[in-house]
Parts: structure tokens; C-alpha cells; sequence
């Protein structure tokens, strides 16, 4: 009888091994499980928080992209007014140097005239 008693408590024994080792895995896979969870929820909020950052971002480039336009309309007017004021300079320069040959050609006759006159005077 006793050596079935030392093979029953040892039979208990292992059993009780078997569900503390059984214990020991469930707590780890649950430890485990806990992280992983954790690991995921970190990973949401990143996720979230780099969507939101993209918004922003592209929210960003949009309203930059509003003000370069409106500088590129600006700067075409700017070449438009720049062109009208070459095209006036060089006709203004134009009448500049007509008004200086006539005024160059008036005083050539005067002279002219000037010296006929007093060729004429003096001489006849």
C-alpha cells in the first residue's frame, strides 16, 4: 500500500508540476498578448498622429501653392507692364533723336540763311 501511496503523491506531484508549468505559459502568453495590445494601441496613436501631420502638411502646401500662383500672376503682369514700358521708352527715345535732327536741321538752315544773308549785305 505504501509504495501506491508514494506513486499516487508523486502522480499528484506531476500533475501539479505540469499545471504550474500549464500557469507559468498562460501568464507568459498573457504578458505577451499585454504588450503585443499595447505594441498596437502605440502604433494606432503613431498612425494617427502621422495622418493628422499629412493633413497639416498638405493643408500647408496647398495654401503655398495659393500664394506662388498669385506670385506667378503678379510677376506675368509685371512682364506685361515692363514690355509696354520698353515699347513707350523706345518710342519716346524714337522722338527724342526725330526732334533733335529736325532742331539740328533748323539751326543748319538759320545759319544757312544767316550766311546768305550776310554774304548778301556785304558782299553785293
Amino acid at each position: 500500500a505504501s509504495g501506491f501511496g508514494g506513486s499516487e503523491s508523486y502522480g499528484f506531484e506531476r500533475n501539479d508540476r505540469v499545471e504550474a508549468s500549464q500557469r507559468a505559459r498562460l501568464m507568459e502568453g498573457t504578458q505577451i498578448l499585454n504588450r503585443t495590445t499595447d505594441s498596437i494601441a502605440r502604433s494606432h496613436q503613431i498612425s494617427a498622429e502621422t495622418d493628422q501631420i499629412g493633413v497639416e502638411t498638405i493643408d500647408e502646401l496647398g495654401r503655398q501653392r495659393e500664394v506662388l500662383e498669385r506670385t506667378r500672376d503678379r510677376l506675368v503682369d509685371t512682364d506685361t507692364n515692363l514690355s509696354r514700358s520698353r515699347k513707350i521708352l523706345k518710342t519716346m527715345a524714337m522722338r527724342v533723336m526725330t526732334n533733335k535732327m529736325i532742331l539740328i536741321v533748323v539751326i543748319l538752315i538759320e545759319l544757312a540763311i544767316l550766311g546768305i544773308v550776310i554774304w548778301w549785305k556785304f558782299f553785293k
